[in-house]
């Protein structure tokens, strides 16, 4: 989804910077030009000063994705994926497993999934990083219980699987 994106913006490496972020952030596009976390509009200006651009192109990418009907189909859809568990599992009591893969290996999370299924662990967030977005993708297993020695020795085998990290 990303290249598409980024094609059709390609002539404005600012404007590209602002699209990156609404989608790795999940804010949407919505009623005109005016840009939504969930249902809490964002100010342009913070936007901005966040992002290190000026206000006005943020302006400007919302107003020329509003005018593409495919990006405005797209933008107007996205929504924040909710909280981010493994910087505070420790604190919830969970461990984290992440899983650096072959991002275009198929059937790692599944993989991944029954292996920990089977040491009776339940999984309380899976997240996997899109390859257009992060340069190192992982897999991300919040878990209600650090899993067996044998067990992440086995993840470790799951085809396409590079290496993996526990904390």
């Amino acid at each position: 989804m990303w290249r598409q994106i980024s094609d059709r913006l390609k002539e404005y490496p600012g404007r590209q910077k602002v699209a990156r972020a609404l989608v790795e952030s999940g804010l949407a596009i919505k009623e005109g030009n005016k840009i939504y976390c969930g249902g809490i509009e964002l100010s342009d200006v913070k936007i901005a000063r966040y992002l290190d651009v000026d206000r006005r192109t943020v302006r400007d990418t919302a107003q020329l994705i509003t005018s593409d009907p495919e990006l405005k189909s797209v933008f107007e859809r996205l929504k924040p994926a909710g909280p981010f568990l493994a910087d505070v599992a420790k604190f919830l009591g969970y461990s984290v497993i992440e899983i650096y893969a072959d991002p275009h290996t198929v059937g790692i999370v599944a993989q991944a999934a029954a292996l920990v299924a089977q040491e009776n662990i339940a999984i309380r967030q899976a997240v996997a990083d899109d390859p257009d977005l992060t340069p190192e993708p992982k897999l991300t297993l919040v878990v209600e219980k650090e899993p067996s020695g044998t067990t992440l020795q086995k993840l470790l085998k799951i085809p396409g699987v590079i290496k993996i990290s526990t904390y």
